[in-house]
């Protein structure tokens, strides 16, 4: 962090800002956006934001719980203006996604993996948000509210309402 504030090394700590983190946020970024090329570009963009917003990090935080934020912001930003800028319908632009989860080459799992990713596409962004932070990166309630501004209790139904849908979905097929 003191390389990021200081000028002289600001280059070099933002170097080291995006090696330390520059996966885990792919990673988080890529379970939203599911496209490899648009998680590349919304990973880009979060750190673009960070590096030109580092004065207003404030410690209260870790790095990486600001990361976070931003990366979550740009993902849900960059989803909805998708949306919005190909007017696509949003059946069409889930199903784009879903087409990519069966025939991309860059999409590993197995049949399970790719049943359960199909199912969190039909969730709605911000519930699938809360599912892949709780199952998938195993955040307690408490981090993910610290992420998301949201209330702990928001976040438990939201969850819950996520596992009812997913279990209904992966059922019916």
């Amino acid at each position: 962090m003191e390389l990021i504030g200081n000028p002289s090394t600001r280059e070099t700590g933002y170097r080291a800002l995006v090696l330390s983190y520059q996966k885990r946020i792919y990673g988080i970024i890529r379970k939203m956006v599911i496209i490899h090329e648009d998680a590349d570009d919304v990973t880009q963009n979060t750190f673009i934001k960070a590096f030109r917003n580092i004065q207003k990090f404030q410690s209260n935080s870790s790095l990486f719980t600001w990361l976070y934020r931003i990366a979550i912001n740009e993902s849900l930003n960059f989803l909805e203006k998708k949306k919005r800028r190909f007017f696509l319908p949003i059946e069409d632009h889930y199903e784009a996604m879903e087409n990519y989860l069966s025939s991309s080459h860059l999409v590993s799992g197995d049949y399970i993996e790719i049943k359960l990713q199909k199912a969190l596409l039909k969730l709605p962004d911000k519930q699938r948000l809360v599912f892949n932070m709780r199952y998938f990166e195993d955040l307690s309630y408490e981090e993910i509210s610290k992420i998301t501004g949201t209330s702990v209790g928001a976040l438990k139904a939201s969850y819950h309402h996520a596992v009812k849908k997913i279990e209904v979905d992966v059922q019916s097929e």
